[in-house]
């Protein structure tokens, strides 16, 4: 077994399925698979199969060529896919697996993965080009467990949405069980995914990969603090968030008003909803769409809020306000994946009243909301560091080759 690790030390071909181009990391996704075929290639080869969503996406590419890195793209439309994935809804076939299907991704991956030691996938979405290739090593990285998320969704929807989004639940839990069964490892962000996981599913093998945070980006500038700035950062197209933001302004934001007149809201993120840009109308809420660097806005808050009512995972945006320095106001599924401690290091309210409640508390004490603050980028720093976390990651690839070696 030690010639086996000895040789899994040496560089490795690894084949790596990405559902975006993973650069720049300037969104969730982008900046977990941007970490992790980073952090691969420090020791293995890597080479990156993805979808390019738009012209940024290949400019994207080529900077990555241009660093180095091997990548191919195979180009993406959103709309398109989602008109083509509708006929599915008479099968018992995911919508997902429609909206990312490709003849033309599926053809790169029998090219590529043949010449390669192993194969890596993050999402259940992009698995599923590499499920057929039972002789090599591969890993699983459940970004989140989808199937988990669209039931989340049902329970909020009205009809039809309600029925389309608890199908596209039961269709892709069975597709994800077929996933998971059939791969060497399993990756989740979080133990509490990790756990549903096995609550769902009994039997594959599974680990935690926690995602991190750049210590030295995202760093306390308390000087550029402005009182009564509230500040909330993500992809804003991205229907959790749009959720989450809308609800805010509506029942969160007059409450805290009741008290302070004059609080601000920032929305900080790209591709904003008609929904939205709606709420930038509202007196004392700014909607920024895309910035260069969230760090510019989020620095000139306060308190950062995470008011999601729909997640699951570690909210990087949570971390990043954390490694600021900056309060954390955030439900239970906005940080429960963190697994900090309410009080110490965020505050955790659920209703919208207890958001407002804990917000105006914040902003009568703002010592104490420092406090709370350095108290957060303490945390993170212990916790979340990227060299830290990802430590793992070289064990997980080496268990991976190794087990297949030894049942070969």
């Amino acid at each position: 077994m030690e010639e086996l690790t000895d040789a899994v030390r040496h560089a490795l071909k690894i084949l790596f399925l990405s559902q975006r181009v993973p650069y720049p990391p300037n969104r969730g996704d982008k900046i977990t698979t941007w970490r992790l075929i980073e952090r691969m290639s420090r020791e293995h080869e890597v080479h990156c199969i993805a979808f390019a969503h738009d012209e940024a996406d290949e400019r994207a590419a080529e900077e990555l060529r241009s660093k180095g890195f091997a990548i191919t793209t195979i180009p993406y439309s959103d709309k398109a896919a989602k008109l083509k994935s509708l006929p599915l809804l008479l099968t018992r076939t995911p919508l997902t697996l429609g909206v990312y299907g490709s003849r033309a991704l599926q053809a790169e991956v029998d090219k590529l993965l043949p010449s390669c030691d192993m194969a890596y996938a993050y999402s259940s979405s992009m698995g599923a080009f590499f499920l057929k290739h039972e002789n090599k090593p591969r890993v699983m990285h459940f970004g989140e467990l989808d199937s988990d998320k669209w039931h989340q969704y049902s329970k909020k929807a009205s009809w039809p949405m309600s029925w389309i989004y608890h199908r596209e639940y039961r269709t892709l839990f069975k597709f994800e069980t077929e996933l998971a069964n059939s791969v060497d490892q399993n990756v989740f962000c979080t133990p509490l995914e990790e756990e549903i996981f096995h609550q769902r599913i009994v039997g594959p093998p599974a680990t935690v990969l926690r995602n991190g945070v750049d210590l030295k980006a995202f760093a306390p500038d308390p000087a550029a603090s402005e009182p009564g700035h509230l500040a909330f950062s993500g992809v804003m197209n991205y229907h959790p968030n749009v959720d989450g933001c809308v609800h805010f302004v509506q029942e969160v934001l007059p409450r805290v008003r009741e008290e302070f007149p004059e609080t601000r809201f920032t929305i900080i993120g790209s591709q904003p909803t008609a929904e939205i840009l709606k709420l930038g109308e509202t007196r004392g809420v700014e909607v920024t769409g895309f910035v260069d660097d969230t760090r510019d806005y989020l620095c000139r808050a306060a308190i950062s809020v995470a008011p999601l009512r729909i997640a699951r995972g570690i909210q990087n945006k949570v971390l990043e306000a954390m490694a600021m320095g900056l309060p954390v106001v955030g439900t239970v599924c906005a940080t429960q994946g963190v697994n900090a401690e309410h009080q110490r290091d965020y505050i955790v309210a659920e209703s919208a009243e207890e958001q407002a409640i804990a917000i105006r508390g914040l902003l009568r004490a703002p010592d104490e909301a420092a406090a709370l603050g350095v108290r957060a980028r303490r945390f993170v720093e212990q916790n979340y560091d990227w060299e830290v976390v990802f430590s793992h990651l070289d064990k997980i690839i080496e268990e991976c080759v190794s087990t297949e070696n030894a049942t070969a």
